[in-house]
């Protein structure tokens, strides 16, 4: 009996049947059977990709990207995850359509989503407005589907909002597992989630977020890690402790990186912009202040340096459990910033990955957050 075939019996045991023809936001708003279902449909696509079997399930269609911010990984993923099932990418820039002639999201999205299966959306960099583009976005089409303008309603798979990561963390969480043989096998590892030192821009808080939102569905110990002012979403943050309540978790919160790598099993460090700052920017935004924004950037990036020291080096990593834990980052990693010596990591690595730094070259097998 094939891997494959085995995979689609467990499905069969799960109640998913809600999961057709609704939206994937945020990790939470899944039950724990349909998160379960998404780690076996990925397990099963890669044993049919092993074994150089087709996983096309369409024969015609459109998968449509919008990217609203830059991405290189989550882009090259999703195009990849089109053709793997059958669809055709088309990319909607938003600078190249008559949105920039002043259409409305609303007659756009209806327009794009004639032939479309699904819909992939980056909107990252503004909080309490990544989510709300991508709800607009579909809340259009659903009244185009409703008013008998489009013939499906396509779904949207969130490819980075304000709040969540979905793809990247759970590409993260499947890795996790494999690492260490199994979800029985995860019960009280600590998994250190640290903000770290970036010199290139003040990034969304999305990443963090979704880590603590989804890691303390599994029983780990998760601690949040971050200088004073780098808070992420209070909301996020309950939610997380409510996980606690609910799987046996544990989640913490700490102003020093030393303390949440001590004995840790698991290390994600990640630069986030600090909480303020981003509702400053998106103030900024809504009134169109380019100029407020670029200004904005600049003050983000010397509070970063006021925080070199929160980098993962050799001597942290030492820290961890046995010196050895599983390192996980969503890539880039600013590793270029530093001097060589000092950028010399070598462990276990993820975005889903598994990877070696040395010097400033890493050499990665990498498995897409898709």
């Amino acid at each position: 009996m094939s891997k494959t075939v085995e995979l689609a019996r467990h499905l069969e045991t799960l109640r998913i049947n809600n999961m057709y023809k609704t939206d994937f936001y945020w990790t939470w708003d899944k039950t724990d059977d349909e998160i379960n279902a998404v780690f076996t449909v990925a397990d099963a696509l890669r044993d049919l990709r092993e074994r150089n079997k087709s996983t096309k399930i369409f024969n015609s269609g459109l998968g449509i990207s919008l990217f609203r911010d830059n991405s290189t990984r989550t882009r090259f993923s999703f195009a990849s995850a089109c053709n793997f099932l059958g669809l055709e990418e088309q990319v909607l820039d938003e600078k190249k359509s008559q949105i920039a002639h002043g259409e409305t999201v609303r007659e756009t999205a209806n327009m794009v989503s004639f032939m479309a299966d699904v819909i992939g959306i980056r909107d990252d960099m503004y909080i309490h407005q990544g989510h709300e583009y991508q709800k607009t976005f579909m809340d259009a089409l659903e009244e185009g589907y409703r008013d008998g303008i489009l013939e499906q309603r396509p779904t949207l798979v969130n490819l980075q909002c304000d709040v969540d990561h979905p793809t990247q963390c759970m590409a993260d969480m499947l890795h996790v597992i494999h690492y260490f043989g199994g979800v029985e096998n995860l019960k009280g590892k600590k998994v250190a989630m640290t903000w770290a030192y970036s010199p290139s821009y003040g990034k969304p808080l999305s990443v963090p977020q979704g880590v603590i939102g989804l890691f303390t569905r599994f029983a780990m110990d998760v601690t949040l890690a971050h200088p004073e002012g780098y808070d992420v979403f209070p909301e996020v943050e309950e939610i997380a402790r409510k996980n606690c309540e609910k799987y046996g978790s544990k989640f913490h919160k700490t102003n020093s990186m030393g303390d949440a790598f001590k004995d840790a099993d698991i290390v994600y460090p990640k630069s986030w912009a600090p909480f303020q700052a981003m509702e400053k920017r998106s103030e900024l935004y809504v009134k169109g202040d380019q100029k407020g924004i670029d200004e904005l950037e600049k003050q983000l990036l010397a509070q970063n340096a006021q925080h070199k020291d929160w980098t993962c080096s050799e001597e942290m990593m030492k820290l961890t459990k046995d010196g050895k834990a599983l390192y996980l980052h969503c890539l880039p990693a600013d590793i270029s910033a530093f001097p060589a010596p000092r950028a010399r990591l070598t462990t276990p690595c993820s975005t889903g990955i598994s990877c070696r730094f040395t010097s400033r070259l890493p050499t990665s097998r990498t498995s897409s957050p898709l």
